[in-house]
């Protein structure tokens, strides 16, 4: 199968048809051992180029990639730059505030976008300036938006973020059309850009019953499903357990399914094999400062060491970063090492911007960096 060719020197994506690399995305998810730099091959010498987030050099992939489908949440994240969280019953200043477009749907939409892959986004937002906000930052990205449907019962949902000296944060999330207005059964429009996508990715911050019948339209249609289970808290119906191909919690997030310690690796490896007896064969754990791996029930865990970055400004977005950079390096037909490598390049540069959507790099700048290491 020819599939999916990749070339080092002009980054350009090309593919025989839609099915094709719907299997390639499917075959990538064996964990071969086979690992390629592809950075390291296209020059002798390790020249760093100067650091950007976004270059000035726009590289677009061809058209007939099948695109990447990111049905999931829009916010308005509302931001607040603080020395520390205040105590119970205590009011403190902020440093400064400000309003950008946020959510782990949009995020993880804005980064494939960004990365130069196809993507369109399925989601909700309110007639609003917060929806307003979402909707520009999306199309400023590439990503398409003619899934993306305005509400008028139910405002736009927004979060605040309040971001400590040392780049951590805390977030609190108010649904609103995120959370309500969907309709009972979705569209055959949206089923339809579902069933022809290379790759589907679902978070936990929309109804669990409009995620099920994502999964389930993705899996009729042979094509693979990423859940990343932040958002609301509880457990996940087994139906969306079986119909996704790789679960993908941080380490807090495996702790609360699970309600199973994960401090040491082992423990983490413990909580995933609980994961596998409730239906995920593939675990995708983002780690942190300690890196990532992914767990496949019966074989040894890949594990990917964090890269790290000169500076850590905001780690908000890192995780989607990370979980949209590993779905668009798979739709191309990479090993599970090369995409694991490739996540982790992506979030070294998310975290050394402040914001989420204003953080996520470009393709140019991804490969820049492994070319670097």
């Amino acid at each position: 199968m020819r599939g999916i060719t990749y070339s080092t020197s002009q980054n350009w994506i090309t593919n025989d048809n839609n099915r094709t690399q719907q299997q390639s995305a499917k075959k990538a998810l064996n964990t071969n051992t086979n690992y390629l730099n592809t950075t390291k091959s296209a020059t002798k010498t390790k020249q760093c180029p100067p650091f950007s987030i976004n270059s000035s050099k726009t590289l677009t992939p061809k058209t007939d990639n099948p695109p990447l489908v990111v049905v999931g949440s829009a916010n308005a994240d509302i931001y607040v730059e603080i020395d520390r969280l205040p105590k119970e019953g205590e009011t403190i200043s902020a440093k400064t505030g400000q309003t950008l477009a946020g959510g782990k749907g949009a995020n993880q939409a804005v980064c494939s976008g960004k990365l130069s892959y196809p993507t369109y986004f399925l989601g909700q937002v309110g007639e609003d300036a917060h929806g307003n906000l979402i909707t520009e930052a999306l199309r400023d990205s590439g990503v398409y938006i003619d899934h993306l449907n305005t509400v008028s019962s139910a405002p736009t949902g927004h979060a605040v973020v309040m971001l400590q000296a040392d780049g951590q944060n805390s977030i609190i999330i108010v649904g609103g059309a995120n959370m309500s207005c969907w309709p009972h059964t979705l569209s055959n429009q949206d089923l339809d850009i579902i069933k022809n996508a290379g790759i589907v990715l679902l978070q936990r911050e929309i109804p669990d019953s409009v995620n099920i019948q994502v999964a389930k339209a993705a899996r009729s249609a042979g094509v693979p499903v990423i859940l990343d289970t932040g958002g609301m808290e509880g457990p996940i119906p087994v139906e969306l357990l079986t119909h996704v191909d790789i679960l993908s919690p941080n380490e807090t997030e495996l702790a609360r399914l699970t309600g199973m310690p994960t401090e040491s690796f082992e423990q983490i490896s413990q909580a995933v094999a609980k994961c596998h007896e409730l239906g995920a064969k593939q675990v995708l754990v983002k780690l942190g400062t300690k890196g990532s791996a992914l767990f496949v029930e019966g074989e040894e865990p890949i594990e990917q060491p964090m890269i790290a970055a000169k500076k850590v400004l905001d780690t908000t977005g890192a995780g989607d970063t990370f979980t949209a950079a590993f779905s668009v390096a798979l739709v191309e037909g990479k090993s599970v090492r090369e995409c694991l490598r490739f996540a982790a390049a992506a979030a070294s540069l998310c975290v050394q911007v402040k914001g989420a959507i204003p953080s996520m790099p470009d393709r140019e700048a991804v490969f820049n960096l492994l070319q670097c290491l």
